[in-house]
């Protein structure tokens, strides 16, 4: 996509998979292809587009319909574009102290607070899977708790740190840190690997990230899906073949962050008032998901009136440490801040004349 992409919408937009298919040029053919007769192309597009969702409360099609779709869903993840790269992790704030006494320099001090601050961080993020994680097969329980178990711990943030004078043990040293744990990944992809993990609520977040397709020529329009294992809060980027950035959501006319668990979202949306359209340069492109079971950090935007996006004003290299910057939950009765389920994913694609 080149930097004149952005146009404004037209009266329809295709809205494959979260409302299906609206009435749109070739939507009886697309229909026709997957096995509906006349009379069922004829219904289907007379239906309000409320009644169109592939998530249903109430009055849901019949079975026959309902495994139609399922198929054209399931073409769409096979045809989902390609390299996948993904970090699915916890993040929390924690402290950790240390004592000179009379066998460590100042910085060994400073270097054993952080080995605290890391174990700490550590242990918390186990205690916290285990209690938060309830998928129904035990084996794949375990294998998240394992993966946890044997975790990396890095440092998003150092928040606070100081020298202070204990009563008892002398000098002393503090240091307080945003720590991110990444869990093994051989025992995450073990779990991963078992049918319904993805779409289990009782899991830790993941974001599932797909296109229509993979490669797109000049003049396609590239569309974009997400979803969420639970509630989730997200921040969806575009980086064209140019290296140009954009923040697609949240954007100017859908400011809410917010998405529910297990419902497909579809970018650009009726909400949205852009397309995205395939121009020069051609190249590799890349689409990357933040999502967070707390807000997420802020980074640096702008845009001009009326633009339907914004444009990223922070360098690539700081927006992972910057997203990162969560907005840690305080437990209301009292305690420790809850720790916040991460992930990030990077979906390329390609681009032609």
């Amino acid at each position: 996509m080149g930097g004149d992409c952005l146009k404004a919408p037209p009266f329809w937009i295709f809205r494959i998979i979260l409302r299906f298919l609206t009435a749109g040029e070739h939507s009886a053919e697309v229909l026709a292809q997957f096995g509906y007769g006349p009379g069922e192309i004829e219904e289907f597009k007379n239906r309000p587009s409320s009644d169109r969702t592939v998530v249903h409360t109430d009055g849901a099609p019949k079975e026959s319909m309902m495994k139609k779709i399922a198929a054209l869903v399931f073409m769409f993840m096979l045809l989902a574009a390609g390299p996948l790269l993904a970090v699915q992790s916890t993040i929390l704030d924690v402290e950790g102290k240390a004592c000179m006494g009379d066998d460590k320099s100042r910085k060994q001090t400073e270097q054993a607070a952080m080995t605290d601050a890391k174990r700490t961080a550590a242990e918390r993020a186990l205690t916290y899977v285990k209690s938060e994680t309830q998928v129904k097969d035990m084996a794949v329980e375990k294998d998240l708790v394992n993966a946890y178990s044997r975790a990396t711990v890095k440092v998003v943030e150092e928040l606070d740190k100081a020298w202070y004078k204990d009563a008892d043990a002398g000098n002393c040293y503090r240091i307080k840190i945003r720590a991110e744990i990444v869990p093994d990944e051989q025992m995450l992809a073990k779990a991963a690997d078992v049918k319904g993990l993805a779409d289990d609520p009782g899991a830790p977040l993941a974001v599932k990230l797909w296109t229509d397709k993979s490669e797109y020529k000049q003049g396609e329009t590239v569309k974009i899906y997400i979803k969420g294992n639970k509630p989730f809060h997200a921040r969806l980027l575009y980086k064209d073949a140019a290296g140009q950035m954009l923040q697609l959501l949240p954007n100017p006319y859908r400011s809410e962050d917010y998405f529910n668990g297990g419902v497909i979202y579809e970018i650009p949306s009726t909400q949205d008032r852009f397309e995205l359209e395939v121009s020069p340069p051609f190249g590799r492109e890349d689409i990357v998901v933040y999502a967070g079971t707390a807000p997420l950090g802020e980074i640096r935007l702008k845009a001009g009136k009326n633009d339907p996006v914004y444009q990223v004003v922070s360098k690539s290299d700081d927006l992972p440490r910057l997203t990162r910057g969560i907005k840690i939950k305080e437990k209301t009765s009292g305690g420790k801040d809850l720790p916040s389920e991460f992930y990030e994913q990077t979906l390329t694609i390609k681009t032609s004349r």
